[in-house]
């Protein structure tokens, strides 16, 4: 019997709501408790922490580990990558923060950034990258900051750099040579990865069949509730090797074929245990959400399971701007009720509150008061106040 004959499990969009909000643990203040080690923990349990370089709040990097770390500390991303190594800056559908349990799943596409490297790095010459590496290798890790002999050459592109050492590196980083070793905001210093990690041999790669289990596991621990689009965001070449194990498993009866209402033709698929668990999800906090969250940035899913449509407006004109430049959702238990937009005022140790939108079912009388206690716990997260 096909997995197409199987008559699907019907969530209501409550139910499949739910369910995502416990496998992304926000369904509760503190799931991995705190410390050090909550740290790796979320990272883990996560798969990866996306890493963006907008600062009008606190990079949100910090913003999301925060989120489900109440105590969380900058310093412990920083233990976490730096001193303890549990942690690597790699390419998921974004940079983020990695399990280095995980990083055999990787190797192969950096092999693939060495054989056939994007254009960008079309300007990298042989000597620019002998140059980066020589010099770590004799001299140990460095930041872009450390080179100072680069011959100056125009920029090619509004993030680009003067520096041709720079698109070196990171070259160098994508095809696995280099890693980053420590960050200090979005400055990186670059050591040699076997180094880093005192590998005494290389590791070997995962098989793409193993990749491909991998995909589809972290998707089930984190999003609990998967589609094709959700497991392979950005990554839609490899739908069709995620399509052959998810049928697999709902032939051996490990996964269960879902349709959630108001999802229309999107297949959903489950655990039996998760659907089991389903009812006793209760949902009571309160999240400020940054909008690179695993939560937020799949904004289809988000809004086919809150009927909410999140608008980044940071490159929108001022005029027409809905939510504000940074908007941020706010969830109260299991629902986005309003979006706030935030910006930190640094000299005065404050977060200035630009605009306050009310969506869904949001009701000042009913979370008015709690989101504003969220938001103090915010700003003494972002200044120690």
């Amino acid at each position: 019997m096909s997995q197409h004959s199987l008559t699907p499990v019907v969530l209501t969009q409550h139910q499949a709501r739910r369910i995502w909000l416990r496998a992304q643990r926000l369904d509760t203040s503190a799931p991995f408790g705190n410390g050090a080690q909550a740290t790796v923990s979320a990272v883990e349990h996560l798969g990866y922490v996306q890493i963006d370089t907008i600062n009008v709040i606190e990079r949100c990097h910090h913003h999301i580990l925060w989120t489900r770390i109440p105590e969380y500390q900058r310093d412990h991303l920083r233990q976490a990558q730096t001193v303890d190594k549990a942690v690597f800056e790699y390419w998921t559908h974004a940079l983020s923060y990695v399990p280095i349990k995980d990083f055999k799943f990787f190797l192969a596409d950096m092999k693939q950034h060495k054989t056939s490297p994007r254009s960008w790095f079309d300007s990298v010459t042989k000597d620019d990258l002998r140059k980066v590496l020589t010099r770590i290798e004799e001299g140990g890790a460095l930041s872009i900051r450390d080179i100072d002999d680069d011959t100056l050459v125009e920029k090619d592109h509004a993030w680009g750099s003067r520096k041709p050492s720079k698109r070196a590196l990171q070259f160098a980083f994508y095809t696995g040579a280099l890693t980053v070793s420590e960050r200090s905001g979005m400055l990186k210093t670059y050591e040699l990865m076997h180094r880093h990690f005192a590998w005494e041999k290389p590791l070997k790669a995962a098989s793409q069949a193993q990749t491909t289990e991998y995909l589809l596991d972290r998707a089930l621990r984190s999003q609990g509730l998967v589609s094709l689009d959700s497991i392979c965001h950005l990554d839609a070449k490899r739908k069709p090797l995620v399509r052959q194990v998810i049928d697999a498993r709902v032939r051996r009866k490990l996964l269960v074929p879902v349709a959630v209402d108001g999802a229309g033709k999107v297949e959903h698929w489950a655990a039996p245990e998760t659907l089991a668990q389903s009812s006793q999800i209760a949902v009571q906090a309160v999240h400020i959400l940054s909008p690179f969250d695993p939560l937020v940035i799949q904004r289809k899913r988000l809004r086919m399971f809150f009927d909410y449509e999140h608008r980044f407006e940071a490159y929108v004109p001022k005029e027409k701007r809905v939510f504000g430049y940074f908007g941020l959702p706010v969830l109260v238990d299991d629902e986005i009720v309003a979006v706030v937009d935030l910006k930190a005022d640094r000299e005065q140790r404050a977060l200035r509150l630009q605009q306050w939108t009310w969506v869904g079912q949001g009701k000042p009388k009913l979370h008015k008061a709690r989101i504003e206690e969220k938001l103090h716990q915010f700003e003494r997260f972002q200044f120690g106040v």
